[in-house]
């Protein structure tokens, strides 16, 4: 499966993927990374990769749909099949989501439906929840919303903060994004009546244990 990621910054989850599909028996490459921002970091771990870049930015200049003009030629060009968001800090249109319909799965780092949008770790403390967590999903033009492709739940200890639990929730991002991705690739996943049907237990998968903490559950 050909995979173009869209990234607004370091991409640390796209350097999980590239890393991912280093494998041999891997069913996925990389293609293409395109950023809405010049200054990207993630643009330089993708090129010292050997990947394709390139920036699409009309800041100041042009439109959203002009950005997704240019971003919709660039991932035809490249026969993409798959568009991975890592990141990406744009809001697509209907009609962006809707061209790329089932071809576009992004991360969000809470356990959707809950805490969608920004400052989510922040909020999750607010809210007093015990378990948080990460979510892999097909995009709709809702915001952080479409089928589930999978999950992690990461509990909250009574000593997190905000940057404490987005540190130990992006340690299973990392592990998740490149599960996903080969549950699709691989075609174990598959969109039933925008329900994500698996094939096998990734509750299972070693890679997303995650360990007791210490302290008790906030």
């Amino acid at each position: 499966m050909r995979v173009a990621i869209l990234i607004s910054g370091r991409g640390s989850n796209m350097a999980a993927l590239i890393e991912a599909c280093r494998r041999p028996d891997y069913p996925a490459e990389i293609v293409l990374v395109i950023s809405n921002k010049p200054d990207a970091k993630g643009l330089e771990t993708a090129a010292a990769a050997g990947i394709a870049t390139k920036v699409i930015d009309f800041r100041g200049k042009g439109s959203r749909q002009a950005f997704e003009d240019a971003a919709t030629q660039a991932l035809e060009d490249a026969e993409v099949d798959l568009i991975c968001l890592a990141g990406f800090m744009r809001i697509l249109s209907a009609d962006f989501v809707g061209r790329w319909r089932d071809q576009v799965i992004n991360i969000h780092p809470s356990l959707l439906p809950a805490f969608p949008g920004l400052e989510t770790h922040e909020r999750a403390l607010q809210a007093g929840v015990r378990i948080t967590g990460c979510t892999v999903h097909f995009v709709r033009p809702e915001m952080d919303n479409g089928p589930i492709i999978a999950q992690v739940a990461v509990p909250v200890s009574n000593r997190d903060t905000a940057d404490t639990l987005a540190a130990r929730v992006l340690t299973y991002e990392h592990r998740i994004y490149p599960l996903a991705l080969e549950l699709i690739a691989s075609g174990k996943a598959r969109l039933v009546d925008e329900r994500v049907i698996v094939d096998e237990d990734i509750a299972e998968q070693p890679a997303l244990a995650v360990p007791p903490l210490t302290d008790a559950p906030r």
